[in-house]
């Protein structure tokens, strides 16, 4: 009979042999980008609702490694704070909605700057074409450099937590890999997991999944298979699915389920409270 430890190596083999097969078709998927020309994936993205905010915070900007500028949507703390959520934003860019989205976090966790980065560069999609060929042009190393700019203006004693939908939930979760030990939440709508045994094992908190199961692309195979990878590399995985489809928690979108969204976002307001 096998012992723990060599079953335990077994069950890492089998993650790190099927990791990436994902999709409807068991085409292998590293992230949204590889949907981003499927008409259907466009089709369920409709034409965002123009919206006109009350926004009491600013745009900023600051260097970044690769010696350029990157941009984000601060809503700050007051008072003076150390904790800071990072907004990552849906494939349309970082529009009036994430900007919204932002405001309300800094007002609902209170001493948390709310820092909404801007990884299309100043590009922002009203309709699919756009926010398609946006989405395919992201650099990853660029979008890094991005993040990493953010933690430094952060700084290091910053506590940082992530969350982002749809592009930005796959974003969210590697902004937390980036964020090393300053890592304390993180948070997945609807995004296309890492699921690289050896890059989940370096993470440095838990991870908080939230899925649609009518979603087409990030089906719930994808988030069973995230929870297998995260299990065995010992990372506790929080998940909870919804009767909805892609975009669900988007007020902003024809699919907006309010009922779904509602819920979904109190778990997910619990558990940043709790960790930040």
């Amino acid at each position: 009979m096998l012992n723990k430890s060599i079953s335990t190596t077994l069950f890492l083999i089998i993650i790190l042999f099927t990791a990436g097969c994902f999709g409807n078709s068991g085409k292998t998927t590293k992230d949204m980008t590889d949907f981003s020309d499927e008409k259907t994936f466009k089709d369920a993205h409709e034409k965002p609702e123009n919206i006109k905010p009350n926004l009491s915070g600013q745009m900023v900007t600051y260097a970044t490694q690769d010696g350029k500028e990157g941009s984000a949507y601060m809503a700050k703390s007051v008072p003076d704070s150390d904790k800071y959520l990072f907004v990552i934003h849906e494939w349309w860019g970082l529009n009036d909605h994430i900007k919204q989205e932002a405001e309300r976090y800094a007002k609902e966790l209170g001493d948390v700057n709310v820092l909404a980065l801007d990884i299309y560069d100043g590009n922002v999609a009203d309709n699919p074409d756009d926010a398609s060929r946006y989405m395919k042009a992201v650099s990853e190393e660029r979008a890094e450099a991005i993040v990493k700019g953010a933690l430094a203006m952060a700084g290091e004693n910053a506590k940082i937590g992530t969350i982002g939908w749809c592009f930005g939930g796959g974003w969210s979760l590697k902004s937390t890999l980036l964020a090393g030990k300053q890592a304390k939440a993180c948070v997945i709508y609807y995004g296309m997991p890492i699921n690289d045994a050896k890059q989940i094992a370096s993470l440095n908190t838990d991870v908080l999944g939230i899925w649609a199961e009518k979603d087409q692309w990030i089906t719930p195979e994808v988030a069973k298979k995230f929870g297998g990878v995260m299990k065995a590399t010992g990372k506790k995985f929080i998940s909870h699915s919804f009767d909805a489809d892609h975009a669900f928690a988007n007020p902003s979108s024809p699919r907006y389920e309010e009922e779904a969204a509602t819920k979904a976002n109190t778990i997910v307001l619990e558990y940043l409270k709790e960790r930040l």
